[in-house]
């Protein structure tokens, strides 16, 4: 499994509703409130062979209230 992040802009007023709906979902490893430019950080495991963008397409931007979206990729640094 590999583990990547998605920063998430959500429209004006949203964001508690975005983020109960990913958690209500269970796709979502956890879920943040973040400030700044982007308003919920959501960390995600995929399988090794699972695309990333395809998984975020599909399975991200269906949301309801999602306005952009930030992709963090990881990797094993150590």
């Amino acid at each position: 499994m590999k583990p990547f992040f998605v920063q998430i802009k959500c429209e004006l007023g949203k964001a508690y509703e975005v983020a109960t709906q990913i958690a209500d979902a269970e796709i979502a490893s956890e879920i943040y409130s973040t400030a700044g430019d982007y308003d919920l950080l959501v960390k995600f495991y995929a399988d090794d062979n699972t695309d990333i963008g395809h998984f975020v397409n599909e399975k991200v931007h269906r949301f309801g209230g999602v306005k952009d979206t930030y992709t963090i990729i990881t990797f094993r640094a150590f």
